[in-house]
């Protein structure tokens, strides 16, 4: 399948299909000129497709290299960062040459804040290997690395000249990996399409979710392109992708980044979120119920201990989504339907309240 996302200043294709990757070189050859090309990656992916996707980008007629960072959320650092420039440097990577992100969504943010820095920006592709990065992180050109005060606080907006996903990578993902991912699917069916809800209900579990990944991936590419079209930096309709995320990501933060993972968080951010909305009457009654019965069915976490409140809020207040003495969080209408609400930052706190 192939979707195009189509942007005022830079447009580009995603490829969706089993087999893709064994012919990654012709489809870089269809995108760029001859020319060098690191290819970012980390040491997992690296073990398992790093040669096959350097061999083939090399037969391409591209002079490639490999550039391996340690694999884990703690590579989205400014360090590692700073030491890609010198590698990029080594390399020999000029302003017409190009970065190719190889892996999950460390690794897409990760070089895709590098290429899009170094040198005042070169050429960037992304290819990802998980499923999070396939249904979320890779599109819309959003990069970061985290610092001890927050997650993605360091970023960019750089659109990639293409993406490649093939979901035969996902049989490669040890179970943990994939079930962050259904995490971001579950979310991008619960703001904005209740088709691949219905989807998803009709499975009975992750295996057979992966029976089905090229529909499932190809529905959340769709719900992405969709909000990025829109909104491409980030500050109108395009939050709604954040559901979830606003006490997901204080809950990385606190727990110490790579304790709990990305997708894990989100999931019982949704959950923490939308049970507080309900209780105030601002979401379909019935409707963390529905998410709770998901996300379990998925083996998903929907709670966290210890629950720090005072640490979390501490997180939330430098969240991107705050500004000034407010902060725009996200709620479910209902399922299918996610709605942006503005508030007191002071009020953030209560939706950190436990139920009894």
């Amino acid at each position: 399948m192939e979707i195009k996302v189509t942007l005022p200043h830079h447009s580009y294709l995603l490829q969706i299909q089993a087999g893709l990757l064994d012919r990654c070189g012709e489809w870089v050859k269809s995108l760029w000129q001859p020319q060098r090309i690191v290819i970012v990656t980390d040491e997992n992916v690296n073990s398992l497709y790093g040669q096959k996707v350097l061999e083939s980008v090399q037969q391409a007629g591209f002079e490639a290299s490999l550039a391996v960072v340690p694999a884990g959320e703690t590579s989205k650092s400014l360090t590692v960062a700073e030491d890609l420039y010198g590698t990029f440097l080594e390399a020999g990577l000029t302003r017409s040459d190009g970065v190719i992100a190889l892996g999950g969504g460390v690794i897409g943010d990760l070089a895709g804040f590098v290429a899009s820095t170094y040198l005042r920006g070169v050429h960037f592709l992304q290819i990802p290997t998980t499923l999070l990065a396939q249904v979320d992180s890779s599109i819309g050109g959003k990069t970061a690395v985290n610092l001890k005060q927050g997650k993605n606080m360091v970023g960019t907006f750089s659109q990639p000249d293409g993406v490649l996903i093939d979901p035969l990578t996902l049989n490669t993902l040890e179970p943990r990996r994939v079930r962050e991912g259904i995490a971001e699917v579950v979310k991008s069916a619960a703001i904005a399409d209740l088709e691949l809800w219905e989807l998803l209900v009709s499975l009975e579990d992750e295996a057979d979710l992966l029976k089905h990944a090229e529909a499932v991936i190809s529905a959340c590419c769709e719900v992405k392109r969709k909000v990025v079209e829109e909104d491409e930096l980030d500050t109108g309709n395009r939050l709604k992708l954040n559901f979830g995320h606003t006490i997901g990501h204080a809950i990385e933060q606190v727990a110490g980044y790579g304790v709990c993972a990305h997708g894990e968080a989100v999931s019982i951010g949704m959950v923490q979120m939308n049970q507080v909305a309900e209780a105030k009457g601002l979401t379909a009654a019935g409707t963390t119920v529905e998410l709770v019965k998901m996300l379990t069915k998925f083996h998903l976490p929907i709670e966290w201990t210890p629950w720090e409140p005072d640490q979390l809020l501490k997180a939330m207040v430098h969240d991107k989504k705050a500004s000034g003495d407010s902060v725009r969080i996200i709620q479910l209408k209902e399922i299918g339907e996610a709605t942006i609400l503005r508030i007191p930052i002071s009020e953030l706190s209560q939706y950190l309240v436990r139920p009894n």
